[in-house]
Protein backbone atom coordinates (compact mmCIF):
# COMPACT_ATOMS: atom_id res chain seq x y z
CA UNK A 1 0.00 0.00 0.00
CA UNK A 2 1.27 3.45 -0.84
CA UNK A 3 2.80 5.49 1.96
CA UNK A 4 1.77 9.11 2.39
CA UNK A 5 4.38 11.44 3.88
CA UNK A 6 2.53 14.53 5.07
CA UNK A 7 5.76 16.30 6.02
CA UNK A 8 7.27 16.16 2.51
CA UNK A 9 3.84 16.15 0.78
CA UNK A 10 4.71 12.94 -1.10
CA UNK A 11 2.83 9.77 -1.92
CA UNK A 12 5.33 6.91 -2.14
CA UNK A 13 4.36 3.97 -4.35
CA UNK A 14 6.16 0.66 -4.65
CA UNK A 15 6.43 -1.15 -7.98
CA UNK A 16 8.11 -4.54 -8.07
CA UNK A 17 9.58 -6.17 -11.19
CA UNK A 18 8.92 -9.89 -10.79
CA UNK A 19 9.69 -12.86 -13.00
CA UNK A 20 12.05 -15.77 -13.67
CA UNK A 21 15.81 -15.53 -13.34
CA UNK A 22 17.60 -13.86 -16.26
CA UNK A 23 14.28 -12.72 -17.74
CA UNK A 24 15.17 -9.03 -17.92
CA UNK A 25 13.98 -7.48 -14.65
CA UNK A 26 17.36 -5.93 -13.86
CA UNK A 27 17.81 -4.77 -17.45
CA UNK A 28 14.43 -2.97 -17.29
CA UNK A 29 15.40 -1.16 -14.08
CA UNK A 30 18.85 -0.24 -15.36
CA UNK A 31 17.39 1.19 -18.59
CA UNK A 32 14.81 3.28 -16.72
CA UNK A 33 17.49 4.54 -14.35
CA UNK A 34 19.86 5.45 -17.18
CA UNK A 35 17.17 7.39 -19.07
CA UNK A 36 15.67 9.24 -16.08
CA UNK A 37 16.89 12.79 -15.47
CA UNK A 38 19.29 13.10 -12.52
CA UNK A 39 17.10 15.62 -10.71
CA UNK A 40 14.12 13.23 -10.92
CA UNK A 41 15.72 10.10 -9.43
CA UNK A 42 17.43 8.82 -6.32
CA UNK A 43 20.51 6.66 -6.17
CA UNK A 44 20.49 3.18 -7.68
CA UNK A 45 21.04 0.77 -4.79
CA UNK A 46 22.06 -2.85 -5.16
CA UNK A 47 21.67 -5.36 -2.36
CA UNK A 48 23.92 -8.38 -2.94
CA UNK A 49 23.93 -11.49 -0.80
CA UNK A 50 25.78 -14.55 -2.09
CA UNK A 51 24.16 -15.25 -5.49
CA UNK A 52 21.24 -12.88 -5.05
CA UNK A 53 20.91 -9.32 -6.31
CA UNK A 54 18.12 -6.83 -5.74
CA UNK A 55 18.07 -3.38 -7.33
CA UNK A 56 16.18 -0.36 -6.10
CA UNK A 57 15.76 3.30 -6.90
CA UNK A 58 13.07 5.93 -6.62
CA UNK A 59 12.00 8.59 -9.07
CA UNK A 60 9.52 11.40 -9.53
CA UNK A 61 8.02 11.17 -13.02
CA UNK A 62 7.44 14.50 -14.77
CA UNK A 63 4.08 13.65 -16.34
CA UNK A 64 2.27 12.46 -13.21
CA UNK A 65 1.60 15.80 -11.58
CA UNK A 66 0.16 16.27 -8.11
CA UNK A 67 -2.60 14.34 -6.40
CA UNK A 68 -4.40 16.69 -4.05
CA UNK A 69 -1.22 18.71 -3.59
CA UNK A 70 1.05 15.70 -3.07
CA UNK A 71 3.90 14.70 -5.39
CA UNK A 72 3.98 11.04 -6.37
CA UNK A 73 7.26 9.20 -5.97
CA UNK A 74 7.70 5.69 -7.34
CA UNK A 75 10.10 3.20 -5.81
CA UNK A 76 11.14 0.49 -8.29
CA UNK A 77 12.45 -2.86 -7.08
CA UNK A 78 13.55 -6.11 -8.67
CA UNK A 79 13.22 -9.47 -6.98
CA UNK A 80 15.72 -12.30 -7.32
CA UNK A 81 14.46 -14.64 -10.02
CA UNK A 82 15.80 -17.89 -8.65
CA UNK A 83 13.28 -20.06 -6.80
CA UNK A 84 15.54 -20.60 -3.78
CA UNK A 85 15.21 -16.90 -2.88
CA UNK A 86 11.50 -17.15 -2.12
CA UNK A 87 11.87 -15.46 1.29
CA UNK A 88 13.45 -12.41 -0.35
CA UNK A 89 10.68 -12.28 -2.95
CA UNK A 90 8.05 -12.25 -0.22
CA UNK A 91 9.82 -9.52 1.71
CA UNK A 92 10.23 -7.28 -1.35
CA UNK A 93 6.55 -7.73 -2.28
CA UNK A 94 5.40 -6.49 1.13
CA UNK A 95 3.46 -3.24 0.67
CA UNK A 96 3.52 -3.43 -3.13
CA UNK A 97 1.29 -1.07 -5.14
CA UNK A 98 1.95 -2.52 -8.59
CA UNK A 99 3.83 -5.34 -10.30
CA UNK A 100 5.54 -5.72 -13.65
CA UNK A 101 5.80 -9.42 -14.45
CA UNK A 102 8.73 -9.77 -16.85
CA UNK A 103 8.25 -12.99 -18.81
CA UNK A 104 11.05 -14.49 -20.88
CA UNK A 105 9.67 -15.04 -24.40
CA UNK A 106 12.02 -17.92 -25.22
CA UNK A 107 10.18 -21.21 -25.79
CA UNK A 108 12.43 -23.13 -23.40
CA UNK A 109 11.70 -20.64 -20.57
CA UNK A 110 7.94 -21.25 -20.38
CA UNK A 111 8.27 -23.56 -17.37
CA UNK A 112 10.30 -20.93 -15.49
CA UNK A 113 7.70 -18.27 -16.39
CA UNK A 114 4.85 -20.44 -15.09
CA UNK A 115 6.75 -21.27 -11.90
CA UNK A 116 7.50 -17.61 -11.23
CA UNK A 117 3.93 -16.54 -12.00
CA UNK A 118 2.61 -19.11 -9.53
CA UNK A 119 5.11 -17.82 -6.96
CA UNK A 120 3.81 -14.27 -7.48
CA UNK A 121 0.21 -15.40 -7.00
CA UNK A 122 0.98 -17.39 -3.84
CA UNK A 123 3.12 -14.63 -2.31
CA UNK A 124 0.49 -11.95 -2.96
CA UNK A 125 -2.30 -14.10 -1.53
CA UNK A 126 -0.23 -14.92 1.58
CA UNK A 127 0.06 -11.18 2.21
CA UNK A 128 -3.69 -10.67 1.89
CA UNK A 129 -3.83 -9.29 -1.66
CA UNK A 130 -6.54 -10.28 -4.12
CA UNK A 131 -4.43 -11.12 -7.17
CA UNK A 132 -6.80 -9.81 -9.82
CA UNK A 133 -7.16 -6.51 -7.91
CA UNK A 134 -3.42 -5.71 -7.80
CA UNK A 135 -2.19 -3.54 -10.70
CA UNK A 136 -0.06 -5.95 -12.76
CA UNK A 137 1.40 -5.48 -16.23
CA UNK A 138 2.71 -8.46 -18.17
CA UNK A 139 5.84 -7.76 -20.20
CA UNK A 140 6.89 -10.29 -22.85
CA UNK A 141 10.62 -9.62 -22.96
CA UNK A 142 13.40 -10.81 -25.29
CA UNK A 143 11.27 -10.48 -28.43
CA UNK A 144 14.47 -10.02 -30.46
CA UNK A 145 15.70 -13.58 -29.93
CA UNK A 146 15.22 -16.36 -32.51
CA UNK A 147 13.55 -19.08 -30.41
CA UNK A 148 10.54 -17.19 -29.00
CA UNK A 149 6.97 -18.25 -28.45
CA UNK A 150 4.18 -16.43 -30.32
CA UNK A 151 2.47 -13.66 -28.32
CA UNK A 152 -0.91 -15.42 -28.41
CA UNK A 153 0.64 -18.54 -26.86
CA UNK A 154 2.42 -16.53 -24.15
CA UNK A 155 -0.77 -14.62 -23.43
CA UNK A 156 -2.90 -17.77 -23.26
CA UNK A 157 -0.52 -19.51 -20.83
CA UNK A 158 0.53 -16.56 -18.67
CA UNK A 159 -2.22 -13.94 -18.72
CA UNK A 160 -4.77 -15.58 -16.45
CA UNK A 161 -6.16 -12.28 -15.15
CA UNK A 162 -6.48 -10.22 -18.33
CA UNK A 163 -3.60 -7.93 -17.39
CA UNK A 164 -2.31 -5.33 -19.86
CA UNK A 165 0.51 -6.72 -22.00
CA UNK A 166 3.58 -5.21 -23.64
CA UNK A 167 6.24 -6.69 -25.89
CA UNK A 168 9.78 -5.68 -25.01
CA UNK A 169 13.46 -5.92 -25.78
CA UNK A 170 14.82 -4.54 -22.52
CA UNK A 171 18.45 -4.57 -23.69
CA UNK A 172 17.68 -1.78 -26.18
CA UNK A 173 14.80 -0.19 -24.23
CA UNK A 174 11.98 -1.30 -26.55
CA UNK A 175 8.75 -1.47 -24.55
CA UNK A 176 10.41 -0.64 -21.23
CA UNK A 177 8.89 2.81 -20.68
CA UNK A 178 5.57 1.75 -22.21
CA UNK A 179 5.36 -1.00 -19.58
CA UNK A 180 6.31 1.40 -16.78
CA UNK A 181 3.79 3.99 -17.96
CA UNK A 182 0.98 1.42 -17.93
CA UNK A 183 1.73 0.16 -14.41
CA UNK A 184 2.14 3.69 -12.99
CA UNK A 185 -1.22 4.74 -14.49
CA UNK A 186 -2.89 1.70 -12.92
CA UNK A 187 -1.31 2.45 -9.52
CA UNK A 188 -2.37 6.12 -9.71
CA UNK A 189 -5.95 5.15 -10.57
CA UNK A 190 -6.01 2.99 -7.42
CA UNK A 191 -4.61 5.85 -5.31
CA UNK A 192 -7.05 8.41 -6.70
CA UNK A 193 -9.91 5.98 -6.07
CA UNK A 194 -8.77 5.53 -2.47
CA UNK A 195 -8.54 9.28 -1.84
CA UNK A 196 -12.07 10.03 -2.99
Amino acid sequence: MSFVNYHTKEINCKIVYYGPGLGGKTTNIQHIYAKTQDDRKGELATFDTDNERTLFFDFLPLEVGDIRGFKTKFHLYTVPGQVFYEASRKLILRGVDGVVFVADSQVDRMEANLESLNSLRVNLEEQGYVVDKVPVVLQFNKRDLPNIAPIDELSKKLNLYNWPEHEAVAVDGTGVFETLKTVTKMVLMNIRGGLE
